[in-house]
């Protein structure tokens, strides 16, 4: 698996505090490794993002991505549940 971010994820990721940066490193390569772990609690979305999915980074931090590209995950966006 291939991972890709967007324009709009690299620029919310530049905006999140460092400790939350360094736990996203720790979180993706448990991604990378499986992606149903349960401590990413990795779900499908639904409402207008009803084709795309997200985990867990910290207790409110959530990663958006799209998996519909068979090998590549593309990371859509990041931050917390209600700016997302």
């Amino acid at each position: 698996m291939r991972i890709t971010t967007t324009k709009n994820f690299d620029k919310q990721f530049r905006k999140q505090p460092q400790k939350i940066q360094k736990e996203f490193a720790k979180r993706i390569e448990l991604f990378l490794v499986d992606l149903n772990n349960p401590i990413l609690n990795t779900h499908k979305l639904s409402g207008k993002l009803k084709d795309l999915w997200s985990f867990n980074v910290s207790g409110d931090i959530r990663v958006i991505f799209d998996k519909s590209f068979g090998d590549i995950v593309v990371l859509e966006a990041i931050g917390s549940h209600s700016e997302l």
